[in-house]
């Protein structure tokens, strides 16, 4: 068997031995640990939600990428325990990673959601005997809204739903409400139940809903992804009454 190749780098100014590095990227272009830097600016470089850390050993970044934990600034308003995103966004009190899942859509489904404030994280997760993939992403963000402890401080909610975050951000919920609940075809919109709750939570919430690619390595959709398929998998689960009607 071939023996493992390994690697001296040696600094050109002193000849000594480099130290060796590992670059995890958490969030990125592609996710994993990079032995070298160049590899690894490739994946974050002009990638706007880039997580990445470097870190003396293998073990290390293997541990961090496992829970990589956000970083957190001093604020200069006096605020503490805030989420400051990459590229000069405003700050966030609050961070949620929301997804949902339907076995065969439709079918049994699920939704979870990971909350992240003051550093501590919150795990949400439930499901339904009966539903589809769209109800359940919808759902996963309306029971983490239900269970923010504050409607004042700024929260920023990930989602790898368009149908929810474009139903937000470009307005279409609200257009739909505003023509009773009927699409701009003339048809009637769908998961009215679900649509109307969610615009009641964040009529008084300073939130913002960006989208986030799924099944990429991102950790914390990764998370919520298993939460929403192991509350799918559950046995004796609930009705979605908005989907099947009352039973």
């Amino acid at each position: 068997m071939p023996g493992r190749v390994i690697r001296l780098f040696f600094l050109p100014e002193t000849g000594a031995m480099a130290k060796k590095k590992f670059y995890a990227v958490a969030v990125g272009r592609e996710c994993g640990i990079f032995t070298d830097w160049p590899s690894a600016e490739k994946q974050v470089k002009g990638f706007g939600a880039a997580k990445y850390k470097s870190f003396p050993s293998m073990t290390d970044a293997e541990n961090w990428l496992k829970n990589p934990v956000f970083k957190r600034k001093a604020s200069p308003l006096g605020k503490k325990n805030y989420y400051q995103p990459p590229g000069g966004d405003k700050p966030f009190d609050i961070v949620i990673y929301t997804d949902g899942s339907s076995l065969n859509n439709p079918g049994p489904g699920g939704y979870g959601a990971v909350i992240i404030e003051s550093g501590r994280k919150k795990e949400l997760s439930g499901g339904f005997r009966l539903t589809t993939n769209n109800r359940m992403e919808m759902m996963a963000a309306i029971v983490a809204l239900r269970n923010l402890t504050t409607e004042t401080k700024p929260v920023l909610l990930y989602s790898d739903s368009r149908y929810l975050v474009n139903g937000i951000t470009k307005g279409w919920a609200k257009k739909w409400r505003s023509q009773g609940w009927k699409k701009s075809d003339g048809k009637d919109a769908l998961n009215i139940d679900l649509w109307q709750e969610l615009l009641d939570l964040t009529g008084d919430l300073d939130v913002e809903f960006r989208w986030v690619k799924g099944h990429a390595g991102n950790p914390m959709n990764e998370r919520c992804d298993r939460l929403a398929v192991g509350a799918a998998r559950q046995k004796r689960l609930p009705v979605d009454t908005g989907y099947e009607g009352e039973s």
